[in-house]
């Protein structure tokens, strides 16, 4: 296949969700892929992440061939923590952060209510108790409504990791055409982390913006990130961009220091932002069609002849793609994963079943286990497709400022009246509103205030042409 040509899946959520193919052998060896864990750590409690050969050899005694063993610890896919195997906690280890007393109550106040929150009814399926779900935060929430149906420490502000990158995506995506080339400059990749997760950009060479947004999705390529910045004036630009379109989206908690998720002092996020991202970015057909990708060919070297390889990236949200311990989740459609020395496993994702869609963030689970953020976010939302019409929510996502007309309501017009002071009135009361707009660009619906009587406005919106099946763009 061409350079940037991707293979679709059979997931629920769209007609043509992009799926991993049988990969011949060494089709992912020659990924160049790190794990981007921060030497300037200041967390004392933050998992160390693990040497690739101490991966390789735990893999090897789960009895998997050494070939196999050396091919994943070549391509890098044993070298994160997220895909790493058990790590054993030390018991001289300080105990784990508590959540601050009091936090944001943008979406309802029992979001700002430190703890697990659920409105459990007779009837209803039980939570998983908190030897399953052992995240320091996470939320489940209905993607086209915007129900929260239950979330634990929802607004408490945390490092995102490459989950960030949903928010970069949803500010930058829209800027560039896919076909748009773009020569990199040894300039563009200036200023990355050491030991950054790359996708294997190299200097002096052309990569199409398609290209480019598929080593941001698949790979989690801070190079990619950092060229897309270079092309929209630099990271400094970007970083603003970025701030303020997550206060655009009423994600308060969220403060932007570096465009990629890497670690860095004061960058934080919680898990209801980074279901706002997503929930944003999913309106776009592009970002859906990037995060839904689970495999792709990616340009490489010249050879002698002049013409470009291409090599195998395979995208690392597991649920997605799977993983030697873990099945792809039925009607999974992305989102984004990340982890990071500060930040640990982070996950948001989006999956239907029948005509529900919902939306799941989980951010550094306790329990060290491999794929332990996939594990917990899969039984979430096992819990969330028996439960969301069974449980009262206990909060909302609300919608951008721009969709408040200053009376409590939404506007049919999607336009704010007195813009952020009457937004941001209504998300201070006990019962912040919802936007009038959904995560899939499918159908949507204004919510009522919780406890609050306000209009509710409906807007329909038609499944693009391109996750019909239509193969899209090179």
């Amino acid at each position: 296949m061409g350079s940037g040509s991707i293979r679709r899946s059979a997931g629920a959520l769209f007609r043509g969700v992009l799926s991993a193919p049988r990969a011949k052998a060494g089709t992912f060896t020659d990924v160049p892929t790190t794990f981007s864990a921060s030497t300037a750590s200041t967390d004392p409690t933050a998992p160390n992440a693990s040497a690739t050969t101490g991966n390789a050899g735990r893999a090897a005694r789960h009895g998997f061939p050494l070939r196999t063993v050396a091919a994943l610890a070549s391509s890098g896919l044993l070298a994160t923590p997220l895909l790493a195997g058990t790590a054993h906690a030390d018991p001289k280890a300080p105990k784990a952060p508590k959540p601050p007393a009091k936090m944001s109550q943008i979406g309802g106040d029992r979001l700002g209510t430190p703890g697990v929150q659920v409105a459990q009814t007779p009837g209803a399926p039980k939570l998983p108790g908190p030897d399953i779900l052992t995240a320091r935060s996470w939320i489940v929430s209905d993607a086209e409504s915007g129900k929260v149906l239950a979330a634990k420490n929802a607004h408490w502000q945390l490092a995102p990791a490459s989950t960030l990158k949903m928010l970069f995506a949803d500010t930058v995506l829209p800027k560039f055409p896919k076909d748009q080339k773009h020569t990199v400059k040894p300039a563009d990749l200036a200023g990355m982390g050491a030991g950054s997760s790359l996708v294997g950009i190299r200097e002096n060479l052309s990569y199409s913006v398609h290209d480019l947004w598929l080593g941001v999705f698949l790979r989690s390529g801070n190079d990619a990130v950092h060229t897309l910045s270079a092309m929209n004036g630099g990271t400094k630009a970007t970083v603003a961009q970025m701030q303020r379109h997550a206060k655009e989206l009423n994600a308060r908690d969220t403060h932007v220091v570096t465009p990629d998720g890497y670690d860095a002092p004061g960058q934080v996020s919680s898990a209801y932002d980074l279901s706002l991202f997503a929930r944003s970015g999913l309106q776009n057909p592009d970002f859906r069609e990037y995060c839904s990708t689970a495999s792709a060919q990616f340009p490489g070297d010249k050879g002698k002849d002049g013409k470009r390889a291409t090599f195998g990236i395979q995208n690392t949200n597991r649920l997605l793609s799977g993983d030697y311990d873990i099945k792809p989740y039925p009607g999974i459609a992305g989102v984004k994963n990340g982890s990071t020395t500060n930040a640990g496993s982070t996950f948001t994702g989006v999956a239907q079943r029948g005509d529900r869609k919902l939306l799941v963030t989980v951010m550094n689970p306790e329990k060290k286990e491999h794929n332990e953020a996939y594990r917990e976010a899969a039984k979430l939302l096992d819990w969330g497709f028996a439960a969301a019409d069974k449980v009262e929510p206990v909060g909302r996502l609300v919608g951008p400022l721009s969709e408040d007309d200053g009376s409590g309501a939404v506007s049919a017009k999607g336009k704010g009246k007195n813009g952020d002071r009457s937004a941001q009135a209504a998300l201070d009361g006990a019962g912040a509103k919802s936007g009038a707009w959904t995560a899939l660009g499918l159908t949507t619906g204004a919510l009522a205030l919780l406890g609050v009587v306000a209009f509710a406005v409906h807007r329909r919106w038609p499944l693009p042409e391109l996750v019909r099946g239509r193969r899209p763009r090179k």
